[in-house]
């Protein structure tokens, strides 16, 4: 691959951005990371053998219509991105020893990225059909064993990661960015080389010379 330094992945929730990021940043031998360590918007609203989920969590997802979801959670993203341009900049321009970085997160926010005037620097986005989402949601939640109150919770998270998607997807596509479907029979690795290829094809961060 070209002299990249570093490799953005954006996606809404539950596209498989996180193990894509994690076989991609093995390939370069660089370093991995989430937005979501930057700063948390509150979690995902169903329980697991580990997590438990917390009253504002739940509140959260209770109490705030689908739209009222989407603008808290780009108005985090919006607050979020000076931290994220940083990292972004810190990386790709000064060298000192320090390895690359492959940074995965839904605060990728495609207009932000587009506008990034950081050399070095690749990114492609990660979609799936809404059903495919729905489908993991409801096998990480154990939907159809869960109480009426936790399934009312994974349908607004989850009509709120839909809606994030289709306003992410039309940013892309109107911006004329690298989207890739994460959502068929490819492996981990085979995406990996698709999103490694994507970027060694950028000539501006997010583009190919094609213009997708």
């Amino acid at each position: 691959m070209r002299d990249v330094r570093v490799v953005l992945i954006g996606g809404t929730s539950n596209v498989g951005k996180s193990t894509i990021a994690q076989v991609v940043a093995e390939k370069l031998g660089f370093e991995c990371l989430s937005t979501d360590r930057l700063a948390r918007h509150p979690g995902r609203p169903w329980r697991t053998s580990e997590w438990e989920v917390p009253a504002h969590v739940a509140e959260h997802y209770r109490s705030l219509t689908v739209d009222e979801l989407i603008t808290s959670v780009l108005g985090h993203y919006e607050r979020l991105w000076p931290r994220i341009e940083e990292l972004i900049t810190t990386h790709a321009t000064e060298d000192r020893g320090r390895r690359g970085l492959v940074l995965e997160g839904s605060a990728l926010w495609p207009v932000r990225v587009a506008g990034l005037q950081v050399p070095r620097t690749a990114a492609v986005w990660l979609t799936t059909d809404h059903s495919v989402v729905r489908a993991r949601v409801h096998a990480a939640g154990c939907y159809e064993a869960a109480a009426d109150e936790e399934q009312v919770l994974m349908d607004k998270f989850l009509a709120r990661t839909e809606r994030y998607q289709t306003l992410m997807v039309d940013a892309i596509d109107r911006l004329g960015l690298n989207r890739i479907d994460a959502g068929g029979a490819q492996s981990a690795a085979e995406l990996a080389d698709t999103v490694l290829a994507a970027a060694d094809a950028q000539t501006a961060v997010g583009r190919s010379a094609s213009g997708r």
